[in-house]
């Protein structure tokens, strides 16, 4: 049902980011990325080292979080740039 609504309210005709205010560019994206995931490894660094104890795992554990999150934010950003729902 939501699904259906997204896919009804997708664009039909393209716009380029300055007519279109609704939308993001890519890069402000992908700085929204950065920030987020420097946050969130911070967080991550911090509860690693609380549960193990150890610095350097948790400095492991917090750097492939930091890189695998980023990434996935960052397609996560792109997709819902694309639903017009609540926008």
């Amino acid at each position: 049902m939501i699904a259906d609504q997204l896919i009804l309210n997708k664009k039909t005709e393209k716009t380029d980011y300055k007519t279109d205010k609704k939308s993001e560019r890519p890069v402000r994206s992908i700085a929204k990325a950065l920030s987020w995931r420097v946050v969130g490894t911070v967080d991550t660094l911090v509860v690693s080292y609380l549960l193990t104890g150890e610095m350097a795992l948790a400095a492991s554990i917090a750097s492939i979080d930091f890189l695998t999150k980023m990434v996935l934010y960052f397609f996560h950003e792109r997709i819902w740039n694309m639903v017009n729902w609540g926008k």
